[in-house]
């Protein structure tokens, strides 16, 4: 890969461009809306190809114990002495009462690491939280896993289970990436995940989201596409009542 390359690749996940920042000018409501709709259904279709790949995908076990669910499509990892991730996406949190999957809060996610390292890749994303205390901290306005949130490379295979016994504090989230077509659990300790406050304004009509009734009580106007994911969750969910 040309040097060139990297270093762009590089000021992108660091925020010297705005596309992967999930926070860059926005040119009105509207174009965030589009955007905000977007990024909902992507991660849809990121998730339903994860889970329809033959025993390739993350366990229906943990799925249907699973209390949020994020994805962020695209994520780019890159390393030239100083390392780095950065991408956009968004979390739903399951309804404790219904089991629904919820209308989706916008996130983006970034993080470094130093070392000896060069190159850069593409990968999706996907983080499982297994807990109500996990789905807390994924409403909140900025937080670090690793932090009050640790995440542990999750299981994969149709029918594989957890190595570790669910939930403890050591495997509250767990956490997977697809790369090239391979599936695998990964480690995203050290990422700062934030929400994106112009498109949940954008959707809902406020910049922060402070938990997960708050988006429930504003979703009723939500357009149809912004609802992609959940609807998507609902459908590979056991007693989501969809």
């Amino acid at each position: 890969m040309k040097i060139a390359t990297i270093i762009l690749m590089f000021a992108m996940v660091f925020g010297l461009t705005p596309a992967l920042a999930g926070a860059g000018v926005s040119s009105g409501n509207s174009q965030d809306a589009e955007k905000a709709a977007h990024r909902s259904e992507h991660a849809s279709e990121v998730f339903r190809e994860i889970m329809d790949a033959p025993d390739k995908g993350i366990p229906n076990s943990i799925i249907d114990k699973a209390e949020v669910i994020a994805v962020f499509p695209s994520v780019i990892k890159v390393g030239f002495i100083f390392g780095g991730r950065g991408g956009s996406g968004l979390v739903s949190v399951r309804d404790e009462q219904t089991h629904e999957w919820g209308a989706p809060i916008f996130v983006s996610l970034g993080g470094g690491s130093f070392g000896a390292q060069i190159g850069g890749q593409s990968i999706d994303l996907v983080l499982v939280g297994m807990t109500r205390h996990s789905a807390d901290i994924f409403t909140k306005d900025r937080f670090k896993l690793g932090g009050e949130l640790s995440a542990t490379a999750g299981p994969v295979g149709r029918n594989a289970e957890a190595s570790t016994d669910l939930p403890t504090l050591r495997s509250e989230v767990l956490s997977y990436s697809r790369s090239r077509g391979l599936f695998v659990g990964i480690t995203v300790n050290g990422s700062v995940i934030k929400q994106d406050k112009d498109l949940n304004a954008a959707v809902y009509g406020v910049s922060k989201i402070e938990n997960f009734r708050n988006v429930s009580l504003r979703n009723t106007n939500v357009a149809p596409r912004v609802m992609a994911f959940p609807h998507t969750l609902n459908k590979y969910t056991k007693n989501s009542g969809a």
